[in-house]
């Protein structure tokens, strides 16, 4: 009994430590990154076009910091296990070009599903578009789903593939597929 007890006491230890040399090293790239760009104005001023005038990548920083620290919450494993109440499939009865994306003839209050799991970076009104909810996937392209009314999200919500963004106001839902700066084809996607 002894034996298994110091075992655990070790095992503990080990982990406290590793843990603490974590966030050790990690302040230290922080303060480090903190001198470098206050001291080099053009490094300064690069940092903050693209913190303040470019689109943050969401999905990246995720996907990175996944590959290497591991996930964020230490339940996903419990909450990978439920099972979505609704997960559905795109479907249409008709499709056409639609400015810069794609409009798809769909039936009346068609609850419209997510494509591709992503964080919501957009719910608002576009111009030519209507009520729009803007998702940004893990593969980096941002989908416009525009002529909804969005069910339940928040800004900067988490949305998995094939769950529920909202229902359409009537028969029609327009799409768009957006990627650094350029509009893509939709046809590549649906």
């Amino acid at each position: 009994m002894e034996k298994k007890t110091v075992k655990k006491k070790l095992v503990l230890k080990k982990s406290v430590r590793r843990i603490l040399n974590h966030l050790l090293l990690t302040t230290i790239i922080f303060l480090v990154g903190l001198i470098l760009v206050k001291d080099n104005p053009p490094l300064k001023k690069q940092i903050s076009e693209n913190i303040y005038e470019k689109s943050f990548k969401f999905t990246k920083a995720k996907q990175l910091y996944d590959k290497y620290f591991g996930s964020i919450l230490s339940i996903d494993k419990i909450v990978q296990e439920e099972q979505p109440v609704f997960d559905e499939k795109l479907a249409y009865s008709k499709k056409s070009t639609y400015k810069d994306g794609v409009a798809l003839t769909v039936t009346e209050n068609y609850m419209v599903p997510n494509l591709e799991s992503g964080i919501v970076i957009f719910i608002g009104e576009k111009e030519g578009y209507g009520n729009t909810v803007i998702v940004e996937q893990i593969d980096g392209i941002d989908v416009f789903y525009s002529n909804i009314e969005a069910a339940n999200l928040k800004l900067y919500d988490y949305v998995e593939k094939g769950e529920l963004l909202g229902e359409t106001k009537d028969d029609k839902l327009y799409l768009v597929f957006y990627k650094d700066g350029k509009y893509l084809n939709y046809k590549d996607y649906i």
